[in-house]
């Protein structure tokens, strides 16, 4: 259950759990390749009128590829999130904030997820930290040993 209705609150925390699946929703646009679902797992609560607490973890993994020689790796993503979410207009303007609707019953943490998500996959993920990468001249994979091209600039 990543959407809470708010009004739960008022009885104590909530428990966050749940699973996203690779081709949910959220992930429209962020260019990720999940290779299950993602394991969201956390507690809201209520900390003043309005304001609401989200303390979680995100975990799973992604298919990328080697920045240097195009190797095919899976990453793992993992993440601990602590997020405010407030509907005072005056914290709209806070990054660290995200708003909800004075009027609104529900409160949905995807956006946390997918946000956390995109910040905790590997920007420029190695299939290892000397990996040679390919050759400039004829695209050998250089990790396998010298290419024919002979000494690379």
């Amino acid at each position: 259950m990543l959407e809470v209705d708010i009004r739960e609150l008022r009885r104590g925390p909530v428990e966050t759990l749940g699973a996203l699946a690779p081709d949910d929703p959220t992930f429209e646009g962020l260019e990720l390749d999940l290779t299950g679902p993602l394991a969201v797992e956390g507690r809201l609560q209520e900390t003043a009128e309005g304001e609401y607490f989200w303390r979680g973890r995100v975990a799973g993994a992604v298919k990328t590829a080697c920045r240097r020689c195009l190797t095919e790796l899976t990453c793992p993503v993992e993440a601990d999130v602590s997020v405010m979410f407030s509907s005072d207009p005056d914290a709209a303007d806070d990054p660290g904030v995200y708003p909800v609707e004075a009027s609104s019953h529900l409160l949905d943490v995807r956006p946390v997820v997918r946000e956390e998500l995109a910040l905790a996959a590997p920007a420029f993920p190695l299939c290892r930290e000397d990996c040679a990468g390919l050759c400039p001249t004829c695209g050998a994979d250089l990790n396998a040993g010298p290419c024919a091209c002979g000494p690379n600039p």
